[in-house]
């Protein structure tokens, strides 16, 4: 049976320890060094000399404990013992030993019912089957494979894998549905990429698509210290799309809503924007611009905050996402960590080492701005790592919003309010409110019937392109239909959208009808550049003869 509230883990140079979640907030229990507690019944399950173990993990069941120590060689260049260990919980022996050299991808990966686990293992992903780790049951050989992501929820298990370019070859991420590997035609989506030196691959909640972010290391157009980024989204029926994002700059954060139907991305040069896309990548609302670089949603989904940690000040915007309405402005000042509460009521911020070494602690909040619990650490010590007791969906039911703060007994902090620096020569003179940024408000990009509110320019583009293909189709039936009188072309018709006019020459009007037919594949070519897609270099000769068959063209009906 699951605890009125979820518990808080605490590890810092103080030692390890449990508290109580909200309403208490005391400590739970006198809690002993590097062992493995089960917090339900406060009883010792095992106890491990690991002295060299760096990282440790849980499969998601709770029944395979996962450590990982440096690798180490000997002096004589022999190969060095298996540093990977996977332990039964039940019994405390060591299933199965791997020889894992790099730290970073180091825990195998499971399904959430446990009967799949993988790891890369040089070219190939290895699959295992209910915890079975001495028989591999199947692999996926994909040559220089870089990383992979299994889908989240029930069978059927789907992986994404991503292929490095390499060679004026570009970089991949593929989907398949495991155990289906072999084969051309084997995989389930396939989207390619020239700009990626790394991705980060996200799963939505129902595994139907991934999200990509693909990142280069340096930006060759000199405009970002951050290199370059690039967010494109996968589909497991095949459908792939590059997100349009309206603000150039980087991409700080990417968060799929629980709902599994929209996603949130936070990007753009400072102060940046925020903005909620559906499935189609078209965006639903843009929250507008401010001082942000991460997005959280809440467990249930109804909840987004939007965040400016790091080398921002702390700032905390808690909207309510089914309505679009803010709820609370709260400030977490030098936070370096923050996480919902399974309740989907409470968040946890904290200041941690080594990222801080001063004013270490962590905060309880509710979402509507009031902090519950405070706890600091003292000045002679450090807080490493503070997170809740993780929880199964649906043990916690969602709870109707409220907008009204809730009390608290911890003393409200006011926010240091930072003057700009004024140079001595002006400190006697008025201050001006001059602004570096022009801030940008929060906007409902969903179509309102009746509304002549002005579009933004992502609705503008796609207004004109489906304009342009409407006006295109419109010419293509004119040409099947030269006797039928041309119905009034568009507002936004093409420029290269002519009169069908005869000259009596047939060899004249097959030269006009063939370079309307070239025109009209360059206009469909410019639109395909506009949506992202990468044009080949033919394609891209094509439209540079534009403006010299634009002009054949003309010649060719002056003289009819």
């Amino acid at each position: 049976m699951a605890p009125s509230a979820p518990l808080l883990t605490v590890r810092g140079s103080e030692g390890l320890y449990l508290v109580n979640g909200p309403p208490h907030f005391t400590e739970s229990t006198v809690f002993p060094r590097i062992n493995v507690i089960n917090v339900t019944t406060k009883e010792l399950l095992h106890s491990f000399d690991l002295p060299k173990a760096v990282c440790l993990e849980f499969s998601p069941k709770n029944t395979i404990l996962a450590t990982w120590q440096p690798y180490t060689t000997s002096k004589d260049g022999a190969a060095g013992i298996p540093n990977l260990q996977l332990y039964d919980m039940k019994t405390g022996t060591c299933l199965k030993s791997f020889i894992q050299k790099k730290m970073q991808n180091w825990c195998p990966s499971w399904s959430e019912d446990e009967t799949l686990c993988a790891r890369n293992v040089n070219n190939e992903v290895h699959f295992f089957e209910n915890n079975n780790f001495n028989t591999i049951a199947n692999k996926l050989h994909l040559k220089k494979i870089n990383d992979f992501v299994l889908s989240p929820g029930p069978q059927p298990y789907k992986v994404a894998v991503y292929v490095p370019g390499s060679k004026g070859a570009p970089s991949f991420v593929r989907l398949y549905q495991y155990p289906n590997f072999d084969g051309p035609h084997a995989a389930l989506a396939n989207k390619s990429f020239f700009k990626a030196d790394k991705v980060t691959m996200l799963w939505n909640k129902k595994a139907t698509a991934v999200l990509v972010i693909a990142s280069t290391e340096v930006d060759k157009t000199g405009a970002s210290y951050y290199g370059e980024q690039t967010l494109h989204y996968i589909a497991t029926n095949g459908e792939s799309a590059v997100v349009q994002l309206p603000k150039n700059g980087p991409i700080y954060d990417v968060v799929w809503n629980s709902s599994s139907t929209e996603f949130c991305a936070v990007y753009g040069f400072m102060p940046a924007k925020a903005t909620i896309f559906n499935l189609k990548c078209d965006p639903v609302f843009d929250f507008g611009t401010g001082p942000r670089n991460a997005a959280y949603y809440s467990p249930h989904g109804h909840i987004l905050v939007l965040a400016g940690f790091g080398n921002l000040r702390g700032q905390m915007e808690v909207w309510d996402v089914k309505n679009y309405k803010l709820i609370s402005k709260p400030v977490a000042s030098d936070s370096t960590y923050f996480a919902w509460c399974p309740d989907g009521e409470h968040i946890l911020t904290a200041t941690c080492a080594p990222r801080l070494r001063v004013n270490n602690g962590y905060k309880i909040w509710h979402y509507t701005g009031s902090v519950l619990h405070k706890y600091d650490v003292p000045s002679n010590a450090e807080l490493w790592q503070v997170s809740w007791q993780p929880f199964l969906d649906g043990i916690f039911p969602e709870k109707s919003i409220t907008y009204q703060a809730v009390p608290s007994d911890v003393p409200s902090e006011e926010p240091k309010v930072a003057t700009a620096y004024r140079p001595p020569a002006l400190r006697n003179k008025p201050v001006t409110n001059s602004k570096l940024h022009e801030e940008e408000p929060p906007q409902n990009m969903k179509p309102q019937p009746g509304n002549e509110k002005p579009l933004s320019k992502t609705a503008l583009k796609n207004q004109r392109k489906h304009e342009a293909k409407k006006a295109a189709k419109q010419e293509a039936r004119s040409d099947k239909s030269p006797d039928m009188a041309p119905s009034p072309a568009p507002q936004n018709t093409p420029r290269n959208t002519v009169s069908h006019s005869t000259s009596g020459d047939p060899e004249i009007d097959k030269k006009i009808k063939n370079l309307k037919k070239k025109l009209k594949a360059i206009e469909q070519l410019k639109e395909q550049a506009a949506t992202g897609k990468q044009l080949e270099k033919n394609q891209l000769e094509k439209i540079q003869k534009e403006k010299a068959l634009l002009q054949e063209l003309e010649d060719l009906e002056l003289g009819i």
